[in-house]
């Protein structure tokens, strides 16, 4: 396929936040008395936002959560915007070497100020210009409904069916294929264990990649050399 806009994930696709943000959940679920381990956090929660997140944790240790569970991680995400995050490998050389001409947006469970931050600090802001699409802010169901994925698509004024959306997580995969655009599940983060790739394909992934070489090969974009070499 050769789209005539790409979508992005952010968390895991074009920064390295996932591992550390589910190693941040895992020690606090331990630490009041719920043992989990990273990979288990992983499984179950990445990709949720909002109620859907915080509904999804409850249900998994059987009682809400404590009071001071959101301020723990407002403070973590204050935190790790301030510090910034590593890209993920490829990433930056990626999004750089693609045609100016072809429209691409951020479509993540994050909010804004997340995005914006992160990619000032990875240096890739001007790139995506106003279309960074949040499942927290910009509609009302976020993933995996395929309801953001939808808008983003409107508002760059191109099919969904015309768009490949770059996706990390199965929550993620699961929403983008409802959507009906080209969906590549992308493997190159830290957080992708063994078994990850094939539970993309469960989820519906159109194709799957372990790094941006193999994104840009199997859209049939032409990066040149220099995503090769990173």
């Amino acid at each position: 396929m050769t789209p005539k806009a790409i979508l992005f994930d952010f968390d895991g696709v074009l920064i390295e936040s996932e591992y550390e943000g589910n190693r941040h959940l895992a020690d606090y679920l331990t630490g009041i008395g719920h043992p989990i381990d990273v990979e288990e956090t992983m499984r179950h929660f990445m990709g949720l936002s909002g109620h859907w997140f915080t509904d999804a944790v409850e249900a998994r240790i059987g009682r809400a959560l404590p009071e001071d569970f959101f301020e723990v991680r407002r403070a973590e995400n204050e935190r790790v915007l301030a510090a910034g995050l590593d890209p993920v490998d490829g990433a930056i050389a990626f999004v750089r070497a693609l045609p100016p001409a072809l429209p691409v947006a951020v479509a993540s469970s994050s909010r804004t100020r997340w995005l914006e931050r992160h990619l000032e600090h990875i240096g890739l802001a001007g790139r995506f210009g106003p279309h960074l699409y949040s499942g927290q802010e910009h509609v009302e169901h976020g993933k995996p409904a395929p309801d953001l994925y939808l808008h983003a698509a409107r508002q760059l004024g191109v099919r969904i069916e015309d768009c490949a959306i770059i996706e990390d997580s199965p929550i993620g995969v699961r929403g983008a294929a409802k959507s009906g655009g080209f969906v590549v599940g992308l493997c190159a983060g830290r957080h992708c264990a063994v078994g990850h790739a094939q539970r993309l394909r469960d989820e519906g992934a159109d194709v799957v990649a372990a790094s941006f070489v193999e994104v840009a090969t199997l859209l049939q974009i032409d990066v040149g050399e220099g995503v090769a070499a990173r």
